[in-house]
């Protein structure tokens, strides 16, 4: 898939869209991958002469990775995150750098969906862990901003 493809899927959208392609495995994962450019607005200032991907960013990555295994469910729905669970950052990604982020499904109660995620960049570790999303309805979301 796509960056243009992933966009009929999920509502990100630059800046904030972290997916440039993604696979869907014969295993029922997906693996999704981000090039870092370098311009990039979570670089400024982390760090002056040393830019390094934050935390935050990389697991965002593996969400939106994540939220296309739902591709089916996210339709008409908000994703937000509900969780984060034995989240490990082992190696650095830079300006430059590829991270392929492979993504399960868990399981699933009700709106709550929980995953599995692996981000490495070329042959190293950069992240694990387990992410838990609420996917909840268009309508409510923007009924509860109006109160």
């Amino acid at each position: 898939m796509t960056r243009e493809e992933i966009k009929e899927i999920i509502p990100h959208r630059e800046p904030m869209l972290l997916v440039d392609e993604i696979h869907a495995n014969d295993d029922g994962t997906v693996t999704g991958t981000y090039t870092v450019r370098g311009d990039e607005f979570f670089l400024q200032g982390h760090f002056p002469g040393n830019p390094i991907v934050p935390g935050v960013i990389l697991c965002e990555m593996a969400a939106q990775c994540s939220c296309l295994l739902m591709a089916d469910k996210v339709k008409g729905k908000t994703t937000l995150y509900a969780g984060m669970n034995n989240v490990k950052f082992k190696n650095p990604v830079r300006p430059g750098d590829t991270v392929a982020f492979t993504c399960t499904a868990v399981k699933s109660i009700g709106p709550f969906h929980f995953m599995k995620a692996v981000g490495y960049n070329g042959d190293k570790l950069a992240l694990s862990g387990e992410f838990s999303f609420a996917l909840i309805d268009n309508d409510k979301v923007k009924a509860a901003e109006n109160q």
